[in-house]
């Protein structure tokens, strides 16, 4: 049995092309039936985000999975061929466990793309296009990904900016379920932001942005309230937690704003996190008693030693890796075997049956006991080592002796 994994991602294709080879769920179900008609054990598993696309199949040539990616979506094959990778066997099985457990990730380390994979294995399942040997291979992988997560610390650290001020939050409010946070601004990065937040169990959130419109999209998801940057002075006051991110050019939170704020609150400490580039909030509010202030450069440095740190648990995930990787194909070879096995023992069976029928035709029709007993133990014998005799004779005309001696071991031969 050969596993395959071919695919390409964020560093073999660019944006443009991996929106082509993208599975959305209106043609999974075609695609997942499609690809597994191809494998001679019908089993298949498509696995489609935004930063990769990858096909994982068992007893299909490599090129033929290829030449259906291609067809599949209209494109050149060519084309595709010079973005594509492919793993056969052992290396297939080791490239799955990389990617669950994040190490051939955009952010090295990331947890999200091992729920990818899980549901991309619940899609297959459903569909009916998993076997034996891939529902193996995708338990196998489940518990490897959550072996090295238990045992490293690749997922311990925050590596990007948003998640290090969530992680910063959450080391000074031990419960975020308890703290209101101001978020300010409503782009890519404070949705971020909030989405890490909501994770981490915060619940009272309150977006302020110059449009309300495009708050609003946002903060529905997170169950937030909306205000104006005008509104700001109005719920500074009670809020425990500012992670400020626009793009104004100018400062939107002063330290007279802050000043303000802490003496309602009656001096009960804030922690304000300015991850814009020009600052949003100004350098002098981190001079005011119980205002802590962190900038992105902060963050930056915390980002920067958490990633040091992600690479040297990375090094050992791989080793993880490869090891229960080859656990696996000793597995599989093992599977084998006992197809073989059962083939030669199959083979071996009928060709008992037919001379034992041919034995008792023969007595039935009055034959001599004794010349039926010798022509039947003469014709198995005959037809038992006719073909371990011809392969002997092939090793030894050739004189590959390393292939004479492995069938020499495996017939029981031996000088004595």
């Amino acid at each position: 049995m050969t596993l395959v994994a071919i695919g390409i991602n964020h560093k073999t294709a660019s944006v443009a092309l991996r929106e082509k080879v993208a599975f959305g769920p209106d043609i999974l179900e075609e695609a997942l039936t499609s690809l597994a008609a191809a494998s001679k054990t019908r089993e298949a598993v498509i696995v489609s985000t935004c930063n990769r696309t990858e096909l994982y199949t068992n007893n299909v040539e490599a090129d033929n999975a290829i030449r259906w990616l291609s067809q599949f979506h209209n494109l050149d094959e060519q084309e595709l061929r010079d973005c594509i990778y492919l793993h056969q066997g052992e290396k297939a099985v080791q490239h799955l466990l990389r990617v669950s457990a994040g190490l051939d990730s955009l952010v090295l380390g990331e947890p999200q793309i091992l729920g990818q994979i899980k549901q991309s294995y619940a899609n297959a399942k459903e569909k009916g296009t998993i076997a034996h040997t891939i529902d193996r291979l995708f338990q196998h992988t489940f518990k490897v990904a959550k072996q090295i997560r238990t045992d490293t610390e690749i997922g311990a650290s925050a590596v990007s900016v948003a998640f290090a001020a969530v992680n910063l939050a959450r080391h000074i409010f031990e419960d975020l379920s308890k703290a209101k946070v101001l978020l300010v601004g409503a782009g890519e990065t404070i949705e971020l932001v909030a989405r890490h937040l909501r994770e981490q169990g915060a619940t009272d959130l309150v977006v302020a942005n110059r449009t309300v419109a495009r708050a609003e999209g946002m903060a529905a998801e997170f169950g937030a309230q909306v205000i104006t940057l005008a509104q700001i002075p109005d719920v500074l006051p009670e809020a425990d937690i500012v992670i400020s991110s626009t793009a104004s050019p100018l400062p939107i939170l002063g330290k007279g704003m802050v000043a303000t704020a802490l003496k309602k609150r009656r001096q009960q400490a804030m922690l304000l996190v300015d991850i814009a580039v020009p600052r949003d909030i100004e350098a002098e509010v981190g001079e005011l008693d119980n205002a802590y202030l962190y900038t992105v450069d902060d963050l930056q440095g915390i980002v920067q030693q958490n990633m040091a740190n992600r690479l040297e648990a990375a090094q050992q995930a791989e080793t993880i890796a490869a090891a229960q990787a080859a656990e696996f194909t000793h597995w599989l070879r093992g599977l084998d075997s006992v197809d073989t096995i059962r083939q030669f023992r199959s083979q071996s069976e009928e060709l008992k049956a037919e001379a034992v029928a041919a034995a008792t035709n023969k007595l039935a029709q009055g034959a001599s006991p004794e010349a039926v007993m010798l022509e039947l133990a003469n014709k198995l014998t005959n037809k038992l080592i006719h073909s371990p005799t011809q392969a002997l004779s092939k090793a030894a005309r050739a004189g590959d002796l390393q292939s004479l001696e492995i069938l020499r071991q495996a017939l029981g031969i031996n000088d004595n």
